[in-house]
């Protein structure tokens, strides 16, 4: 073992102290001003459990800049609030169910009369050949005068005898139904969207921000590095390995500040902010996971998921299909009725003997059609049969995104426990690596692997709690919750 001289005991102390410095962490009793990230409630031997942060109340972290406490970061809830008024497919399922609801009240009118006044004037030339003394004639037989003025009020109508106007409105008050569920399905899959890149933008903030301490520690760590071998007390080769470990910190500071600035833009797409607006979102090392939060779900909530709803309510539309498409072979029953004048002259006693009320009835029956509506009619039973079918395949699937998401959350859940207690450990490693190196019982590259395993460590926390958050997220939308 090589001795170490005064002055180099005083820099081996100092390298001592890099364990507390932002990036390695310290390993004596974790604190919010000695550590950038606090382990709550983790075991260790000879640290103090902190407490635990409560969700909700977490600091701001501020894209591009250090946390603020008095930043005006940006809630879940107002992320919603805001992707909700913007363009996406939740507003166009909205303009859908609007569309539906329009249908509804066309085939409510199909019951009512519809009034109409149609006014018309013919001219005719006199016909030809006439004796003198003869009244005029029109030359055109199908004309009642040379000159013919109508104008009529015309109400007509159609007796629902086949039911077919009655089908009709049931079939579009499901579609109304399924629009209405197909809005409520958009809703959800926007939320799940927004959650997803809400967190992912905290996620990345975290590493950026974890990124940044561990390149300012490696820089300290060559800085004292250099000082050792202008002292004498190492090899020229611990040098080059604490600039390479430098490099490699750097390089994950430049691959973090680009995934943040991408996440970050893809956030601003669906709250409508500008690309050259600032954008935060809380701290995602403070929102720990309940064990009692991802429990509460049952496989027995997921038929509450509006999905099923939408289904049925499309189920519903091609029954009634079926009775509109039989009611074609079926007799069909209409009435006519006008009132006004059909005449020749405009003048009092030709306009008053002219003048009167007509009515007509019609029954159309229908024979043969070459089997057009009993092909349509199969149609619509097939089409009833792919909506049954598609429900069932529907059910199994997401009773299977139930089970995956609940898999995942309890994962996530756990992997967060091992992750908090593997930083306690990887610092109190990193703690007695420094120790053995100081002492000259271990070389640079034991210190440079414990600081890699207590990166390692931190980004598997940050992945965890991510991973988590969009599995909940996951968990309650596969209930309908």
């Amino acid at each position: 073992m090589r001795n170490t001289s005064k002055a180099g005991v005083r820099l081996l102390s100092a390298l001592a102290a890099l364990a507390c410095f932002p990036g390695f962490v310290c390993a004596q009793t974790p604190s919010p001003q000695s550590t950038p990230f606090a382990v709550p409630n983790a075991p260790g031997p000879s640290s103090t459990p902190a407490a635990t942060p409560v969700p909700g109340s977490a600091a701001p972290v501020s894209l591009g800049g250090q946390t603020s406490p008095n930043a005006n970061s940006l809630t879940l809830e107002e992320a919603l609030r805001l992707a909700k008024a913007q363009a996406s497919s939740f507003q166009q399922a909205g303009l859908n169910e609007q569309i539906a609801a329009e249908d509804v009240k066309q085939a409510q009118a199909a019951f009512l009369p519809k009034v109409s006044a149609p006014l018309s004037y013919i001219y005719t030339s006199p016909a030809l050949g006439l004796k003198p003394g003869e009244p005029r004639a029109p030359s055109f037989i199908a004309n009642n005068a040379i000159s013919e003025y109508q104008a009529l009020v015309n109400v007509s109508g159609d007796f629902d005898i086949a039911g077919k106007l009655r089908a009709g409105l049931a079939r579009n008050r499901a579609l109304l139904a399924a629009a209405h569920a197909g809005t409520e399905v958009a809703r959800r899959a926007l939320a799940q969207a927004v959650l997803e890149t809400y967190f992912g933008l905290a996620l990345a903030i975290a590493q950026r921000t974890a990124a940044e301490g561990n390149l300012a520690a490696a820089e300290e760590f060559e800085r004292i590095t250099s000082l050792l071998l202008s002292g004498g007390e190492i090899a020229p080769v611990d040098l080059t390995r604490a600039h390479l470990q430098t490099i490699v910190r750097g390089d994950e500071l430049e691959r973090a500040r680009a995934n943040e600035e991408v996440t970050a833009g893809s956030l601003r797409v669906l709250v409508g902010y500008d690309f050259t607006r600032p954008i935060s979102t809380t701290d995602l090392a403070l929102i720990l996971p309940n064990d009692n939060e991802f429990q509460q779900f049952s496989p027995g909530d997921v038929p509450r998921r509006p999905e099923f709803a939408q289904l049925e309510a499309q189920l519903r539309a091609a029954r009634q299909d079926i009775r509109i498409t039989r009611s074609d072979r079926l007799p069909a029953l209409s009435y006519s009725m006008n009132g006004g004048f059909d005449t020749d002259s405009l003048k009092g006693p030709r306009l008053k003997e002219h003048s009167g009320v007509s009515a007509a009835v019609s029954l159309s029956i229908p024979i043969f059609d070459w089997g057009a509506t009993r092909s349509k009619e199969r149609q619509a039973r097939l089409r009833v049969q792919v909506a049954e079918n598609e429900r069932t395949v529907a059910l199994r699937g997401f009773t299977q995104q139930f089970y995956a998401a609940r898999s995942q959350a309890a994962s996530a859940a756990e992997r967060v426990r091992l992750a908090r207690e593997g930083i306690l450990q990887a610092q109190n490693n990193l703690s007695a690596s420094i120790a053995r190196y100081r002492a000259g019982e271990a070389q640079i590259i034991e210190v440079t692997d414990a600081q890699t395993m207590l990166v390692t460590q931190r980004t598997a926390l940050y992945q965890a709690l991510f991973d988590y958050q969009t599995a909940l997220g996951r968990l309650r939308q596969a209930t309908g919750q």
